[in-house]
């Protein structure tokens, strides 16, 4: 199969034998992959894959089941999925552990289901098994605009809650509120921590999701009202940050967060089933009736789609920050 490997930090198209799967696991014939920093990350050497997974990245898959290890149930040869993997989505070919796999949505094409597991793992296990947001409540997003925030923006409006982000261009702030943000700030040219305060009253949001780290988090803290909840997903300005511990004491403050990747097949099964049961049926385009009139309909956002053997392109391309979304490989 054909493939894409890392070397001296460059993605490089090659060709390995075609994996095996083993109990519990399905073999796909991979038609789309989602492209995520935390590949870009591997590829420069600082997120290694957990032992035991292939060196090929990738973390989010569509396309056919094309092989059944034993003692798989509720899947069948030649079904059409989108699966959350640990690694080995750029290739033809993927091991997905069976309980990752999810039926593609019905209407969506592949390259569109390709964008949705790992954003949508991420932002349904922290904002709300994390996060512990509801119907109502106030959620402050960092990074509006990416893969993660177009996603977190719909989800998190689709429960009735109220959506602010931040975003670094107008236009940017613009797409995220035609998703259904209803406070879009740019960063470059305002204070966001001046603008959620203003628009809750200076009560403060409930919760942050937070991929920024560094010194977003003193701000982040202070945009929290009494009993807010702080989620950290990633560190893209640094993993070390000044904690008012104080200021958590007064506002009974939660500051938590989470990483994916090495989390158990037990663990990510039980974030598919949440998914399946509470956002699949937003994500069906079945009925075109109920869809058209359906409020709460979520649509994964795709910016670029790349040929696989761009893949290096596909990576310069989301790391230069333009895009709205998702990027996307197309496979087959």
């Amino acid at each position: 199969m054909k493939c894409i490997e890392i070397s001296d930090r460059k993605l490089i198209l090659t060709e390995r034998p075609i994996p095996k799967p083993k109990s519990g696991e399905v073999l796909v014939k991979v038609y789309a992959a989602g492209v995520n920093r935390p590949d870009i990350l591997q590829r420069n050497g600082l997120y290694p894959p957990p032992e035991g997974v292939t060196d090929i990245p990738g973390l989010e898959i569509s396309g056919e089941i094309a092989e059944r290890g034993r003692n798989v149930e509720g899947l069948r040869n030649g079904q059409q999925v989108c699966a959350l993997v640990s690694g080995g989505g750029y290739a033809e070919y993927c091991i997905v552990p069976a309980r990752q796999c999810l039926p593609l949505p019905k209407g969506l094409d592949f390259i569109t289901a390709a964008g949705i597991p790992e954003t949508f793992f991420t932002v349904w296990t922290n904002l709300f098994d994390r996060g512990l947001l509801k119907k109502g409540e106030t959620v402050l997003v960092h990074g509006g605009a990416s893969g993660i925030g177009t996603a977190a923006i719909q989800i998190a409006a689709a429960i009735g809650a109220k959506v602010f982000v931040t975003a670094g261009t107008d236009e940017k702030c613009k797409a995220c509120r035609k998703l259904g943000a209803g406070l879009a700030v740019n960063y470059k040219t305002h204070d966001f921590l001046d603008e959620a305060l203003k628009a809750t009253r200076d009560k403060g949001v409930d919760v942050v999701l937070d991929m920024m780290g560094g010194e977003y988090l003193p701000r982040n803290l202070k945009a929290l009202g009494t009993g807010g909840r702080h989620v950290s997903i990633a560190i893209q300005h640094g993993r070390m940050a000044e904690l008012d511990i104080l200021q958590v004491m007064q506002k009974r403050l939660i500051v938590t967060g989470s990483t994916l990747r090495p989390r158990s097949v037990e663990e990510k099964g039980a974030i598919a089933d949440a998914l399946k049961k509470n956002i699949w049926p937003l994500l069906n385009r079945k009925n075109a009736l109920l869809a058209l009139f359906c409020k709460k309909r979520i649509t994964p956002v795709i910016d670029k789609v790349f040929p696989l053997t761009e893949a290096q392109a596909a990576h310069d391309y989301l790391d230069s920050g333009v895009h709205i979304g998702k990027v996307i490989l197309r496979v087959m």
